[in-house]
């Protein structure tokens, strides 16, 4: 009978020093946490994935599953924008950014954005999602401004002996035609949507940096940009600092990080864009030529 509780007594503290064992290593692991990083990188616009394999572009549709997944994890401590884009799209942009700010206040995470080599226009739009911005010494920032361009052919036309053709209904549906000299008109109606969208743009930036800002209103949004030293000076970003070591530093060296990736299989890439038929080519080099100039805008 002694012998039979004496191994009762002994399974009781067992079990006892287990389950304080299992929350040891519970609030360790609370302790840790996890870091949601959400890759931001390429030109923004609605296409969804760029031709000829260049990969995804940023669309609110496309990243909609990766942001949710990010503010929903487990003991997550913050979700991290890691940005390195020249802009794009001005409605994808505060599409992404709007989504963003209404994940963080309903699952109640910390938002902080990481900029790498640029984060410029539209880039930096999607940057002031974040709570916290920092940036490398030598990143692209800000590009506060629209842009629109395009080329005329109309000289080129006349001396091939081409005669351009165009029938509309509607006084205006041909503006800013290519192979038309350009009209004082055109300039001015694109002028003044360009007005409005950069109204908005200065709007979101100064509702998300507040007193942050230190520069001339003038000067910060002119649409030039600058390097993350300078930008920190005016008050763009917060502090020079790089992901890995910034998130050790604030959440501990056991801090784990979790990429959000595309769930998309290798067929769906196919599918998508990767590989094209030929008819598709002359399409996908004019896009993609397009891309290259929203990065060379910053000299990449």
């Amino acid at each position: 009978m002694e012998k039979q509780e004496r191994s009762f007594e002994e399974g009781v503290e067992k079990v006892r020093k287990l389950g304080f064992l299992r929350k040891f290593f519970g609030r360790m692991r609370r302790k840790s946490g996890v870091v949601a990083v959400v890759p931001l990188h390429g030109v923004i616009g609605a296409g969804g994935v760029l031709p000829l394999g260049r990969g995804p572009s940023l669309s609110m549709q496309g990243l909609e599953d990766r942001l949710l997944e990010a503010f929903t994890l487990k003991n997550v401590k913050s979700v991290v924008l890691w940005v390195n884009s020249p802009g794009g799209s001005p409605v994808q942009s505060a599409q992404i950014a709007s989504r963003i700010r209404d994940l963080a206040k309903e699952h109640k995470v910390k938002v902080l954005t990481f900029c790498e080599d640029v984060a410029a226009s539209g880039g930096y739009w999607l940057a002031c999602a974040g709570d916290k911005i920092y940036a490398d010494k030598a990143s692209i920032v800000g590009s506060i401004g629209v842009v629109s361009s395009g080329f005329g052919f109309e000289e080129m036309i006349a001396k091939l002996g081409v005669e351009r053709r165009v029938i509309t209904s509607g006084t205006n549906k041909s503006r800013l035609d290519p192979f038309e000299a350009l009209k004082e008109d055109d300039v001015k109606h694109i002028k003044g949507l360009q007005k409005g969208i950069h109204d908005q743009f200065i709007a979101y930036v100064k509702d998300r940096r507040g007193d942050s800002l230190k520069g001339s209103a003038k000067k910060m949004f002119s649409g030039d940009f600058w390097t993350g030293e300078e930008a920190l000076k005016m008050g763009l970003v917060d502090e020079i600092g790089h992901m890995h070591e910034t998130c050790r530093r604030l959440y501990g060296k056991k801090v784990k990080f979790r990429v959000m990736k595309d769930k998309k299989g290798f067929v769906s890439n196919l599918l998508s864009g990767s590989f094209m038929a030929p008819e598709n080519w002359v399409e996908a080099f004019s896009v993609k030529l397009r891309e290259m100039s929203f990065w060379q805008r910053y000299g990449l």
